[in-house]
């Protein structure tokens, strides 16, 4: 039952990687104010009932990506996507501090929810049709690009295009869509795409010249140039678009229906925009309007 995975998670955060949610600050990347908590009432039996009525949530995010989801120094994650959890946690009654946050590598997202380890997963997640076999979308609520970066002294690089001699090698992460795209323009797979778990482990290879460039969605790459200043630039245009939803688990259309009105609310009352310019806009001052969800 959700009631007792939810005891067992919160029994167990000091010794996991689950972190209580980030307090307020703002202007410099790392978040808003918390927002007003409501006092909703949800039709008995459903998952928003269980969570409001529980007082707390886990949440599935990412803690290596500037702007979306980062550990700080303080030991608790920050970013747009943590932002975006907030809210929705706000809309089911659950303060701030009551979230509990576990890492979500690109790998193991639709584990985590599967697993009934996490109720929803906010984590740079792109929508696509081989992730919806498994687990169930609400969004998009941001439409990132895919771009490359490089070092700031490298002109060699302009595009996707100069990986198809063959010479040069690129890194991504395991089991995201990053590096399943970028396939389509190496000569060798093999030998050109190399792999970690999580993003700062590419940004350490290119500084050390083990890779030759780090490819994800352009704003998380914009924090990455941020955090390193002098260090790295973008190469040529982004090459593909990539919509980001809130996954939960496979079935639970009336969460995720309570999700998408959650998401369309804070798009019309201003929520969304401050969200992204405390966080992401930091990197990128274009603040998005928030994209139709779609409701499949």
């Amino acid at each position: 039952m959700r009631m007792s995975r939810m005891a067992a998670v919160a029994a167990t955060a000091a010794l996991a990687v689950s972190m209580a949610a980030c307090g307020d600050s703002g202007g410099d990347g790392t978040g808003s104010e918390n927002p007003d908590v409501a006092t909703p009432s949800f039709e008995a039996g459903t998952t928003m009932a269980e969570l409001s009525e529980a007082g707390t949530m886990t949440v599935g995010t990412k803690f290596d990506q500037p702007g979306f989801g980062k550990l700080g120094l303080d030991g608790e994650p920050a970013g747009f996507d943590v932002e975006i959890a907030k809210l929705i946690a706000a809309e089911l009654g659950i303060a701030a501090d009551d979230i509990e946050y576990v890492e979500a590598p690109s790998a193991v997202r639709e584990e985590l929810l599967e697993q009934d380890r996490v109720d929803i997963v906010v984590a740079t997640y792109t929508i696509n049709p081989t992730r919806k076999e498994r687990i169930d979308f609400a969004g998009p609520y941001y439409v990132a690009g895919q771009h490359i970066m490089v070092r700031a002294d490298d002109d060699s690089i302009t595009g996707p295009e100069s990986f198809e001699a063959g010479d040069k090698k690129i890194c991504s992460v395991q089991g995201s869509t990053p590096a399943e795209n970028i396939q389509e323009y190496l000569a060798d797979v093999g030998e050109q795409l190399v792999l970690f778990d999580v993003y700062e482990k590419c940004v350490d290879a290119l500084r050390g010249g083990q890779v030759d460039a780090v490819t994800t969605d352009n704003v998380i790459l914009l924090g990455f140039i941020a955090d390193n200043e002098g260090d790295f630039k973008l190469a040529g245009e982004q090459f593909t678009e990539e919509p980001y939803g809130i996954g939960v688990k496979k079935g639970d259309d009336a969460f995720r229906d309570f999700i998408n009105d959650t998401l369309e609310k804070i798009y019309d009352d201003g929520s969304y925009a401050a969200a992204w310019e405390s966080t992401a806009g930091a990197f990128d001052d274009n603040t998005p309007t928030g994209p139709a969800v779609d409701r499949y």
